[in-house]
């Protein structure tokens, strides 16, 4: 070995042998020492299979264990399984995400948001967007107040069968509309609310018909009986407080049971029969009781005029009922003397007689020539 000159207080540099890497001497099979991570092995191909250090560690976070009994690191530290922060990991994300999603709420145009702070009533939401304490400690309940339900009765087919005052049975069909008035009454108050609507609409309707008669409910008592059962309808709800206002009641049928159905379009056609002729004798009765207050008043006024004068109003009368009955008569009446009393008209108008009358006897005023020469 050959040491160089120089600083004796500095290490001596062997000059015969080369710097050394920290991986080792060489990258061939004959170096010592450890081989260089980057460099390729024999052959310019790395080992296929060969497990990193990224593998090693999602193995032992899986439980799995690693060569030497387990030892074995990522960057030459040990790493020991940990499930138990994976488990914490994912329940924060759980846990995070819940608060999240029970915390904002979109309110709907037509809904409102019940707010309820553990169970207690807090506040009503208005649309749009709100934020509230994540559940279980605060509850938002939304409630649609523009949508109008729509409760049919029956919900089938089947007959409806109801009493009238009269002791006869009428087969009822309708329908009854309400929406939601106020939202915390109608979350609260009532448990179930469209049973409620049912069981209301149904007690009230049958009492709204046992004050009808058959004739009054077939007919024109319809509208009658659709406001008192509104009417009565949302005073019960009222009195529940339910937060619920019908809209409205609507009878959609009403005809006699199925099996005397017939009988009854029979009798419904004979009233109205009935009342056809009932009507037509009543409008005659009008006629002739105008026509007789027209001749009493056409009466006064000539006695007014008879008042005034008798002697020319009795005569005007006279001539003209004359006038009135000669008109039908085909004969001409002259008056003055030396006249014949009948005479036949010509050209007058004839009215065809019932019976056929004797021919008239007539006196020539003149001597009659004949052809011979003989009068």
């Amino acid at each position: 070995m050959t040491i160089l000159p120089g600083n004796t207080n500095r290490p001596p540099i062997l000059a015969a042998e080369p710097p050394k890497s920290p991986w080792g001497s060489g990258d061939d099979d004959q170096g010592g020492g450890p081989r260089n991570p980057w460099a390729l092995p024999p052959g310019g191909r790395k080992p296929a299979n060969k497990p990193t250090a990224l593998d090693e560690f999602l193995k032992k976070a899986r439980g799995g264990g690693g060569g030497n009994g387990g030892g074995g690191g990522f960057g030459g530290l040990p790493v020991s399984p940990n499930p138990r922060a994976l488990w914490l990991i994912g329940a924060g994300i759980i846990l995070l995400v819940w608060i999240l999603y029970t915390s904002i709420h979109p309110i709907a145009p037509q809904e409102r948001g019940v707010v309820t702070y553990l169970g207690r009533y807090s506040g009503t939401l208005d649309p749009g967007i709100a934020m509230t304490m994540p559940a279980p400690i605060a509850r938002v309940v939304k409630v649609d107040v523009q949508n109008i339900r729509i409760e049919n009765f029956p919900e089938t087919g089947s007959e409806n069968l109801m009493l009238t005052r009269d002791q006869n049975i009428i087969d009822l069909a309708y329908a009854v509309r309400w929406k939601i008035a106020n939202p915390q009454d109608y979350v609260f108050q009532i448990d179930k609310p469209r049973e409620t609507v049912r069981a209301t609409a149904e007690s009230v309707m049958r009492e709204v018909v046992a004050n009808q008669t058959l004739d009054a409910a077939l007919g024109p008592g319809r509208a009658q009986m659709e406001n008192q059962a509104q009417e009565r309808m949302q005073k019960v709800l009222d009195d529940y407080k339910s937060g619920i206002v019908v809209v409205g009641v609507g009878i959609k049928q009403a005809d006699p049971p199925a099996r005397v159905n017939d009988a009854f379009k029979d009798v419904t056609a004979a009233q109205q029969d009935a009342q056809g002729v009932r009507n037509q004798a009543q409008s005659y009765a009008k006629q002739v009781i105008a026509r007789a207050e027209g001749e009493a008043s056409q009466f006064d006024k000539v006695y007014e005029q008879y008042k005034l004068a008798p002697a020319v109003t009795r005569r005007r009368m006279y001539y003209e009922t004359m006038e009135a009955v000669l008109a039908k008569s085909d004969k001409t009446i002259v008056e003055p003397g030396n006249v014949v009393p009948y005479l036949q008209s010509q050209g007058a108008r004839r009215l065809p007689d019932s019976v056929p009358a004797a021919p008239a006897a007539v006196t020539p005023t003149q001597p009659v020539t004949t052809t011979g020469g003989g009068q």
